[in-house]
């Protein structure tokens, strides 16, 4: 795997995978070495873009990212997130000026680096003015601590009020989103993706085996995630079980096809004109060798047709797959009142 793209219209080559380091640490993969080994074999394959976050396993994780990314750090483009809960205070969260200021000097001391290639706001935050947030990353930006900008998993109109702020503040504006795309969670199809490439933002997806569902697992249910998004495996629900319809349909589909079910599933979000780079997230390295090796697959257009039939453009089987970036309106009664 050796072809790059142009993230958006930054003018930074990225290659088409991009290894997203969630897995490792406490919340999956406890062996640091093992994860570290892990992290060499993906950049050895020719994969340049590493994505994590501060949330994950509690800052663990980007310790291991630093720490696998001694002596090849100029060579890969490192991607962080911002926004979750960092400590107990009120504001040690979100996406605040005071919060960003401390966030970044902590993900640079964790990821042993003076400097984050991409850093992401990893939810909307919609009790903090977009203006403030870029205003801050901005700062960020000039003083060289950041090189660029980006969003994660925003609906296109808060894409837009984001593009619109930084035009009138003069801020720095976002040069990525970040959202989930796979064969069961196609809503971004229809107002996402295109606002995205409206805007010339590189896209960025992740979840592209959606949690597990696409492992090709005899049991997709019995995966180490139920414990930490057990709705989206629980079977009393219809809509999972109508998931598990698609599931059994598209290993059918990818079986007649000659594919695994892990290729065929990221094949399928590598095919988007749109997408940029499509996170993978191995948590062993026979799962990262199963993903290399499908690296190059390109799929006809009646295996695409299949899919479609399967799972409609611009439809999810399961809307509570992205629960994380409702709006607070469709949640809290009160908030739907005058």
């Amino acid at each position: 795997m050796s072809d790059t793209v142009r993230l958006g219209r930054t003018g930074v080559e990225v290659s088409r995978l991009t290894l997203g380091a969630m897995n490792f640490g406490a919340w999956a993969n406890r062996d640091h070495d093992d994860a570290v080994r892990i992290i060499h074999a993906a950049l050895d394959a020719g994969i340049n873009v590493v994505d994590t976050a501060d949330v994950y396993s509690d800052g663990e994780n980007e310790e291991i990212v630093g720490r696998a990314l001694r002596g090849r750090r100029d060579d890969v483009v490192l991607a962080t997130k911002f926004h979750a809960p960092m400590g107990t205070g009120p504001n040690d969260r979100g996406n605040n000026r005071k919060h960003i200021f401390r966030a970044v000097e902590d993900s640079l001391r964790r990821l042993d680096t003076d400097y984050i290639d991409l850093y992401q706001m990893h939810r909307p935050d919609y009790r903090t003015d977009i203006g403030e947030t870029l205003a801050a990353l901005s700062d960020l930006v000039r003083e060289g601590k950041v090189r660029f900008i980006g969003s994660s998993t925003f609906p296109a109109e808060l894409i837009v009020e984001a593009q619109w702020a930084a035009d009138q503040g003069g801020y720095h504006r976002f040069r990525s989103e970040q959202p989930r795309y796979s064969i069961l969670t196609r809503i971004i199809e229809g107002h996402v993706l295109p606002t995205a490439q409206r805007y010339g933002m590189g896209v960025l997806t992740y979840g592209p085996l959606s949690s597990g569902w696409l492992s090709g697992r005899a049991d997709p249910t019995q995966g180490h995630r139920v414990a930490t998004a057990p709705q989206a495996f629980d079977l009393a629900i219809p809509a999972n079980q109508a998931r598990q319809e698609a599931v059994r349909q598209l290993t059918k589909l990818a079986a007649d096809a000659g594919l695994p079910l892990t290729h065929l599933a990221t094949a399928f979000v590598r095919s988007h004109p749109v997408v940029t780079s499509v996170l993978i997230g191995p948590r062993t390295p026979d799962q990262l060798d199963d993903l290399l090796a499908g690296a190059d697959v390109e799929l006809s257009e009646d295996v695409l047709d299949r899919i479609d039939e399967i799972v409609p453009p611009g439809t999810e089987i399961n809307p509570a797959d992205n629960y994380l970036a409702a709006h607070p309106a469709l949640g809290d009664k009160r908030l739907r009142r005058r």
